[in-house]
């Protein structure tokens, strides 16, 4: 089980730049790479022997979150973000710190 663990990992750390930044497209004299958030996990498991039988088990997962792209225009290269993904991303940050800086007021109250 280890090694299948070992070789999904090695092939996860070689595709990991590919998977945050996509191919360089040329369009009209500007050349666009888009960048991603990319995460991946994984696990893997083993009951030990027993009298009703012997147990084992893999599982993994990941995501992809669309940030931007790098667009070259004219000699300047700039970053260009994906405003709807970027406040989608950005909600639950804005609810923590909210809900931290109403404990906090409520706190220095006392």
């Amino acid at each position: 089980m280890a090694s299948i663990t070992k070789q999904i990992a090695d092939t996860v750390t070689s595709v990991g730049v590919h998977a945050a930044y996509g191919d360089p497209v040329e369009l009209d004299g500007t050349t666009i790479v888009p960048v991603a958030i990319a995460g991946y996990g994984f696990g893997a498991g083993e009951a030990g022997a027993s009298e009703q039988g012997e147990g084992s088990g893999a599982g993994g997962g990941g995501f992809a979150c669309p940030t931007g792209a790098y667009v070259t225009r004219d000699g300047y290269t700039r970053f260009e973000p994906n405003t709807i993904a970027l406040i989608a991303v950005g909600i639950p940050f804005v609810l923590v710190a909210g809900h931290a800086l109403t404990r906090l007021i409520r706190a220095l109250k006392k």
